[in-house]
């Protein structure tokens, strides 16, 4: 039996395989609260080792793109409280993924006269669509140092509530070019402070969003997804060579629940972190041609990773961890119903008894 079908522990959560379903975001939360249907969608695919929800900003401001969900209100907490239950109910394990999305988006997308920021005031390159047309990225405003000590303290306040709502743990996204990465990266961090400017600098706020979150909920309920290397949002990292293992360095001790790497065109870098993490390893291996499936599996055997997150399979098909060992054909994934719409290419992709009857 391939490595992917055995049981793994991670920090206390018991997953029953290693196959993990990668955050990804679908754009369904109108007015940024997790509706019924999105509860229908992720237990579905409870049969997964792992789930790994959609992206969701700890704060107002955190918001990049339209009908993305968050975990700051009330409201919110209480919703996705109905889609952990029904994920549990159906047998599954769910992280939150807490994703900051900084200089990505655009203030028409927030409320009030909130503005996207960052670790400094670079514009990205590109475009986001606002609800009702595509308008270039505006220049972000600087986070000061009050401003950082704020945003750490958002993010262990939406830990907090991803527990209060019932997941199991929650993922930082330090990957894409998102607020996290935007403080790690070369070209939009170019701070002299003590937040910039060093690998130990640029390093600090990720290092000190982990120790935030991990004090208030608990290392064993936490992980980190990064991607070295990935110029994704107009992202530019000369250093990652030196960066990624000072990350890791910084973070081991303390253990966190597993390290996530969505990875670019870096294995070798890629084998060097897993050598140097002391926790578990998730891997989104580099498919330029295509996409994370059954051939990536030795991934598993080989010991290159500890756990395997599937993107665009797990959206077209909810019972993936069966398709996978039994060798059973795999529904298309149909991108034009990835962001936004209705249930359709979102909860009718059919699973295998369906598609038999």
């Amino acid at each position: 039996m391939s490595t992917a079908f055995q049981p793994l522990d991670l920090a206390g959560t018991k997953l029953p395989n290693r196959i993990v379903m990668s955050p990804m975001t679908r754009s369904r939360a109108y007015d940024t609260v997790p509706t019924p249907v999105m509860a229908e969608y992720y237990a579905q695919r409870a049969s997964a080792g792992l789930i790994i929800t959609e992206g969701i900003q700890p704060s107002a401001v955190g918001q990049g793109y339209t009908h993305t969900p968050g975990l700051h209100t009330e409201e919110q907490i209480e919703a996705w409280r109905g889609v952990t239950d029904a994920v549990h109910a159906a047998g599954g394990r769910i992280f939150a993924q807490l994703m900051h999305a900084g200089r990505i988006g655009h203030p028409s997308l927030l409320p009030g006269d909130l503005h996207p920021v960052s670790a400094s005031a670079v514009r990205a390159e590109g475009k986001v669509f606002t609800g009702s047309e595509m308008l270039d990225l505006v220049t972000p405003f600087e986070l000061s140092h009050a401003d950082i000590e704020a945003t750490i303290a958002d993010f262990a306040a939406a830990a907090r509530n991803a527990v209060e709502a019932g997941f199991d743990g929650i993922e930082l996204h330090g990957a894409n070019g998102y607020l996290l990465h935007q403080f790690l990266a070369d070209n939009t961090n170019l701070r002299d402070d003590e937040w910039g400017g060093s690998v130990e600098n640029r390093t600090r706020f990720v290092v000190e969003v982990v120790r935030a979150v991990s004090e208030a909920i608990g290392a064993h309920r936490v992980g980190l997804r990064i991607s070295p290397a990935n110029q994704y949002n107009d992202i530019a990292e000369e250093s990652h060579h030196e960066l990624y293992p000072a990350l890791v360095d910084a973070i081991n001790p303390i253990g966190l629940a597993y390290l996530h790497i969505a990875e670019a065109d870096a294995r070798a870098l890629t084998l060097k972190l897993r050598e140097r993490f002391s926790g578990t390893l998730i891997l989104n291996p580099f498919t330029p041609d295509g996409v994370t499936g059954p051939d990536h599996l030795e991934l598993l055997d080989d010991g290159t990773a500890d756990a395997l997150s599937f993107g665009a399979l797990f959206l077209a098909n909810p019972d993936l961890p069966a398709r996978l060992a039994t060798g059973a054909p795999f529904n298309t994934p149909d991108p034009s119903t990835f962001f936004g719409g209705t249930e359709k290419g979102y909860i009718d992709y059919p699973a295998l008894a369906t598609a038999s009857a």
